[in-house]
């Protein structure tokens, strides 16, 4: 795993912890506690794919872009 993977994936475990840790410190009801958790967590997953896809799509833009200059 390069340095950018690791620092990427330390900052989301970060950001996960402490919405977690926010959350189970909020002074609710447990239901609406774990409703709470339930929507971070979707949106956490949503953006984390929505962040993927964008990079894969980079990596095939440029992946195209040594081929045609591999071509030339």
């Amino acid at each position: 795993m390069n340095t950018t993977a690791k620092i990427f994936t330390a900052c989301a475990a970060g950001i996960v912890t402490g919405v977690v840790l926010g959350i189970l410190f909020a002074p609710d009801k447990g239901s609406e506690t774990r409703q709470k958790i339930s929507d971070q967590g979707k949106k956490i997953a949503d953006s984390f794919k929505d962040k993927l896809r964008r990079c894969e799509e980079k990596r095939n833009d440029l992946k195209e872009d040594v081929n045609e200059y591999e071509q030339a």
